[in-house]
């Protein structure tokens, strides 16, 4: 065997075994934040996950010929979990933003939704500095929601309350306890549609866009190194993008293409 054939063949073993070295049996663990994110990620009483996130990351998995597994994990401690390699890949409706992508990398985004306020059905608040004065403002913690609310909100506004889950949020502004929440659009419209939110709230808009905060649209969140890995997952999202399966996915949950510029 000629040496550039030598090359050749040493560098396709090592193309191969950089796509399947970061996780073992052919089982692709997907890091999932415990707490519930309807209508994208949801652990039903027998303990199986369901949503739009789910039906993806089974599709992702099929195009690529693997098993997958999900691994629970609390969302303020996600990208350390990554990081100690519990699991391969964050999937979990985390942004792509700069600031996290000094730590970690990104496939290529998967959706791409606005943020939103909502408030009690009587606010007359705006979503923007003007409309929060004074408001006592809830947020998921470890967001990016709560990192543009600290930028553009927190000066003005009466009191920002952080939770460990979104429902917490939800479950205080249908008290009464808080006067405005900010989250992903969607996550909030199901709270909107569901019969605690349809008694108690409404919107009141979307933010204005800073892309440095709000980020790019939701990929998955990987180790650096993984960069094989990462190039199998970008195929076969693409891959189920030109087949039309992401858009049969998304119907089932969305009256709308929540793919995004």
């Amino acid at each position: 065997m000629s040496s550039l054939i030598k090359v050749a063949a040493a560098a396709a073993l090592a193309l191969a075994m950089g796509a399947s070295a970061a996780f073992a049996d052919d089982t692709l663990k997907f890091g999932v934040a415990a707490e519930p994110y309807p209508p994208f990620t949801v652990k039903g009483a027998d303990g199986k996950w369901s949503g739009w996130e789910v039906d993806m990351r089974d599709a992702v998995c099929k195009q690529m010929n693997v098993k997958c597994d999900w691994v629970e994990t609390a969302w303020d401690g996600i990208i350390p979990a990554l990081q100690a390699k519990k699991f391969d890949v964050i999937w979990s409706s985390m942004s792509i933003t700069g600031e996290r992508a000094k730590t970690i990398d990104f496939t290529d985004k998967y959706y791409n939704t606005p943020a939103n306020v909502i408030g009690p059905k009587d606010s007359t608040a705006t979503p923007d500095a003007a409309g929060m004065k004074g408001k006592i403002i809830g947020v998921q913690v470890s967001t990016i929601h709560l990192d543009y609310i600290n930028k553009y909100f927190k000066s003005v506004a009466k009191e920002v309350k952080t939770y460990q889950t979104q429902d917490e949020v939800n479950q205080d502004l249908a008290a009464g306890r808080i006067d405005a929440v900010m989250a992903d659009s969607l996550t909030l419209q199901a709270f909107l549609d569901s019969d605690a939110g349809k008694a108690c709230c409404k919107l009141l808009g979307s933010v204005a866009d800073d892309p440095a905060i709000l980020g790019t649209g939701v990929g998955g969140g990987m180790r650096k190194e993984d960069t094989a890995l990462k190039g199998k997952i970008n195929e076969a999202i693409k891959a189920i993008r030109a087949s039309g399966e992401y858009a049969t996915i998304t119907k089932k949950y969305f009256a709308m293409d929540i793919y995004g510029k």
